[in-house]
């Protein structure tokens, strides 16, 4: 089967279908966010990859793909997905856990490894601007080549200074999580534009007026 990424010109409608937005502030945090919020169990609502496509043309809009094919058998495709949603709900558990200041559940911890291994084993030292950096190969025949950056951006975090900084929005069935990089590190919520004012809303509708 080929699985043809979605080219360039169709960004907006991407996005516009999937209703995905970048406010993390990572790319691992991203893709953590790729649902519509949490439950209070913390189980996804409303998840925004449901498909192989929906994968890809995260990673199109995320800048981790180009708009190349992506040659794959369904099984593959399906066993991707699979370990696609095992990885974010891992290493949300594990954000989650530790923003709680609790220790990371065992096999979460062994699945972010896992992860990181396979994404580290691929990686390819070359030349770039006159200078070696850490590459991934360009072949687009590999299915899984999209899960290589989110798992070493969520090892760069999690071994960063960065992981501070970490914070989850307060809305209501949002639980989408960013970096706080703002100057007084008091930000509450993913987007301002939406949680934000929907809380505003919220209060003022819960004031008694005369």
């Amino acid at each position: 089967m080929v699985t043809e990424y979605h080219t360039p010109g169709n960004l907006s409608k991407l996005s516009q279908r999937l209703h995905v937005k970048f406010v993390g502030g990572r790319l691992c945090l991203d893709f953590v966010n790729t649902v519509g919020g949490r439950a209070p169990s913390g189980a996804a609502i409303r998840d925004k990859i449901a498909s192989y496509g929906d994968l890809l043309a995260w990673g199109l809009l995320a800048g981790i793909l180009d708009g190349r094919a992506a040659r794959s058998h369904p099984q593959d495709a399906a066993a991707v997905l699979e370990r696609a949603i095992q990885l974010r709900e891992a290493l949300y558990r594990t954000l989650k856990r530790l923003l709680e200041g609790r220790r990371p559940a065992a096999t979460d911890a062994g699945r972010l490894r896992t992860e990181i291994a396979i994404a580290r084993a691929n990686q390819q030292l070359a030349m770039h601007a006159g200078r070696f950096v850490w590459t991934f190969p360009e072949s687009t025949e590999t299915p899984d080549r999209i899960l290589w950056p989110v798992s070493l951006s969520a090892a760069e975090l999690l071994t960063s200074g960065d992981l501070a900084n970490l914070r989850q929005c307060g809305g209501a069935e949002c639980g989408w999580m960013f970096l706080d990089t703002s100057r007084n590190r008091r930000r509450k919520w993913c987007d301002m534009q939406d949680c934000g004012n929907r809380s505003k809303v919220r209060r003022f509708r819960a004031k008694p007026h005369r």
